[in-house]
């Protein structure tokens, strides 16, 4: 079995196929990615995808398609995506064994890349 860059909840996975059903324009799917923002460092983007960029990662889980941009990859190896709806808010939000911490108002996260050694030794040993 392929190892997946990260994952989708079933609730991200149903937000993202709604979000796809009610464009006004052909999308295939999200791309997400992370830029510098925020006291923490980082944020993550989400946007949508018409077509595919070429050297993008590749992600397709619970029937929904997710394209990483390559300077992402290393930031959300082991990630899951999930969607959280409160009474204030609703949003996608991010497991990520990455993240080394966030800034207090929640708009931004400390990452760190991923240990590729550790992953292909739990990978060996599972």
């Amino acid at each position: 079995m392929a190892f997946k860059i990260m994952t989708l909840s079933d609730a991200a996975a149903e937000r993202i196929t709604e979000i796809i059903e009610d464009s006004d324009k052909p999308v295939i799917g999200v791309r997400v990615g992370v830029k510098n923002a925020g006291c923490a460092g980082m944020a993550y983007t989400l946007d949508y995808v018409t077509e595919p960029v070429p050297g993008d990662d590749h992600v397709s889980d619970k029937g929904v398609e997710v394209y990483v941009e390559p300077k992402a990859t290393m930031f959300l190896l082991g990630t899951v995506m999930d969607f959280e709806q409160s009474k204030m808010s609703s949003g996608f939000t991010f497991r990520n064994p990455n993240q080394t911490g966030a800034c207090g108002c929640g708009e931004s996260v400390q990452l760190k890349p991923a240990d590729l050694k550790a992953i292909a030794e739990a990978r060996a040993n599972g």
